[in-house]
């Protein structure tokens, strides 16, 4: 499944693509049982409602969708309503510092034998299509692809060989950096710069994981105004999605509608001679194969 997260009249709400489609899946849950006689339980609208909800409200959600395959009473147009990220509210957005090589490398810092995260506020994410700000007290917007990783089942202490057992899909994020907050010195503020308002991206769709058969073989790359600034493959990553599954899971509870965004490949702005940053009137478009296309405006605040 594609779900993705919007609003319209009827408020929040879950959609599903389905080929060139886009379906509400709690209307089309509501006619598919009203059509069985009015038995079943209803559909959440909120994202991560649904994944605390199993499999069971996954497997209703797939239900609806099938249902709703060439009833265009149960689609809608995209026009109509408002993406919203993904994960509206995620309960925890951890990222990955330092998570490919020659990021590292270009940035003239060492290889980590142990992951480096950092925590993202739920406020800080924007839908695709959505402004990323250029902050009033800022010069220096940078860009980061990222592949995010999104929890269905919660656990703590959770072992690499089943973490993808606790996968409910992935989605593309950009962790938009603010660096002259981020790396000024004394001190170096990570909470500050990666948490601006209007400085993460994320969506426009989760895919479930049984569409991404191996999550470590896919494309990713970063355009600002048509310009490749980032090309790389996920297979770069030093550590790997069960390996961070199992090192966060050891301090806090993963919990269904976590984000775990996995760190970004070289090509940033910030490290280029001369740095290049972000400016009102840009275009980023971030693409990772098999999980989608994400396009943001840049303006000022």
């Amino acid at each position: 499944m594609r779900l993705l997260s919007f609003r319209n009249g009827a408020g929040p709400r879950i959609g599903a693509r389905a080929d060139a489609a886009l379906i509400d899946v709690v209307a089309a849950h509501e006619a598919r049982v009203a059509e069985d006689g009015g038995s079943g339980a209803a559909l959440p609208t909120d994202m991560v409602a649904l994944l605390e909800g199993g499999d069971e409200a996954l497997d209703a959600a797939r239900a609806a969708i099938e249902f709703a395959a060439g009833r265009d009473d149960l689609t809608i147009d995209e026009g109509d309503v408002e993406l919203l990220p993904v994960v509206p509210r995620p309960p925890k957005i951890i990222c990955v510092a330092r998570n490919y090589g020659k990021h590292a490398a270009e940035a003239g810092l060492d290889v980590l034998k142990e992951p480096n995260l950092f925590i993202r506020f739920p406020r800080s994410l924007v839908a695709d299509g959505e402004p990323i700000l250029v902050p009033k007290v800022s010069e220096q917007v940078d860009w980061e692809a990222e592949l995010a990783v999104v929890i269905g089942k919660g656990g703590k202490h959770i072992p690499a060989e089943v973490a993808y057992d606790h996968v409910a899909g992935y989605a593309l994020f950009n962790d938009v950096s603010i660096r002259d907050w981020q790396l000024r010195k004394p001190p170096v503020q990570f909470g500050a710069g990666k948490n601006f308002d209007g400085s993460g991206p994320f969506g426009p769709e989760l895919v479930t994981r049984d569409e991404v058969p191996d999550p470590h073989a896919l494309s990713i790359s970063l355009q600002v105004n048509g310009e490749t600034m980032q090309s790389s493959n996920t297979g770069d990553m030093l550590f790997d999605i069960p390996t961070l599954i199992a090192y966060i899971s050891k301090f806090t509870t993963l919990e269904p509608g976590d984000v775990i965004a996995t760190g970004t490949p070289e090509g940033v702005g910030h490290f280029r001679q001369p740095p290049v940053y972000l400016r009102p009137g840009d275009r980023v478009r971030v693409e990772i194969e098999g999980v989608g296309v994400q396009e943001n405006p840049v303006v000022a605040e």
